[in-house]
């Protein structure tokens, strides 16, 4: 595509560049193609020369280029496509759901010249309707190399829509018997509320009490939970796991499942803990789960109600943005009278 001043006489089919106003009005608006009306008001306006951008063989029209693209990142992705104009479309939510996005994919796709694409951060949560991503293509027209370049990067995909479904969740909550209620009491309803949120109300809450043998006990109420199709499992309770050898990936290893994470590059929620057992994602909760206040439980909860089986990679790339807005407010503002443990973490 080739920008430049031509003499009316050659501007015919041409795109108009700037913006044309005369007697303090806009005459015409940049980007209409110019045909013999247009070319008219230029003459009656006292113009005898234009802007235009000429199209070269194997350009793309912008309104074309950003429907081929908006169009495959909308079904790769899962998302609801509004139509292009002026070069752009953009996505919504068909329903509550996250948003995940390969961030190297999405560099690649804005680093083609003249194509871009504006994103919600990675893993949203968002409602219905919300927006998940604009596409605008900067030119008039997009080069045709550029456009088959974006066209097989969203191929690989760039976007992944994925829906929240109500799913079963059991809740474990472990100590003393002697602390029963006053466990019961802490972390059930934040997680409740959490989940409730979220759109899954069918929850078992189970309170394990650690008598001889914590292990043991443990790991069977864990294959219990399993063995009647949780989705889900929480595990709570008075200690949060510290080590691969602690206490709840023990428990979990003898219930037949397998231990993916210690450890979160999030803040509160450090002390998290992501293991599988068949079906079912456990989720250690470290103690500031017992919080409303944003922790590690609300960045993991959508996704795993989304059926994502997070691993390694993905709960380290938590850390870009892990130190969470209650935990960077000075500590002059903290009235509450007490600290956070590393039992909170």
């Amino acid at each position: 595509m080739k920008f430049r001043r031509v003499p009316l006489a050659q501007a015919s089919g041409h795109i108009l560049g700037h913006n044309v106003s005369s007697a303090a009005r806009r005459l015409l608006k940049k980007g209409r193609r110019l045909g013999e009306l247009e070319l008219a008001e230029l003459r009656s306006a006292g113009l005898d020369s234009v802007y235009v951008a000429e199209l070269d063989a194997g350009d793309v029209g912008e309104d074309a280029a950003a429907q081929r693209i908006g169009s495959a990142l909308a079904e790769r992705a899962g998302l609801r496509l509004e139509l292009a104009t002026g070069g752009r479309v953009s996505f919504c939510a068909p329903a509550r759901g996250v948003l995940s996005i390969q961030s190297e994919r999405l560099l690649e796709l804005n680093l083609i010249a003249g194509v871009t694409l504006a994103t919600p951060p990675n893993h949203a949560l968002l409602a219905a309707g919300q927006a998940a991503g604009t596409l605008k293509i900067i030119p008039f027209a997009l080069a045709g190399a550029a456009l088959a370049a974006a066209l097989a990067l969203v191929e690989r995909g760039v976007l992944e829509f994925r829906a929240l479904q109500p799913r079963r969740v059991g809740i474990l909550v472990s100590g003393a018997e002697g602390r029963r209620e006053r466990l019961l009491d802490t972390y059930r309803p934040p997680l409740e509320q959490r989940l409730a949120e979220l759109g899954s109300s069918d929850v078992c809450v189970e309170y394990v009490p650690f008598i001889s043998e914590p292990e043991r006990e443990l790991g069977a109420a864990i294959e219990r939970h399993g063995n009647a199709a949780a989705d889900l499992l929480i595990v709570v309770g008075e200690t949060a796991t510290m080590d691969a050898d602690d206490l709840i990936p023990q428990a979990i290893r003898r219930a037949g499942g397998q231990v993916s994470v210690v450890g979160a590059p999030v803040f509160p929620g450090n002390l998290l803990l992501l293991g599988y057992r068949s079906q079912m994602a456990i989720l250690g909760a470290p103690g500031c789960a017992r919080s409303r206040a944003q922790n590690v439980i609300d960045l993991l909860l959508p996704r795993l109600l989304t059926g994502e089986r997070p691993g390694p990679r993905e709960i380290a790339e938590l850390g870009l943005g892990g130190l969470l807005e209650r935990a960077r407010e000075p500590a002059s503002k903290d009235t509450s009278g007490a600290g956070q443990s590393d039992a909170d973490a």
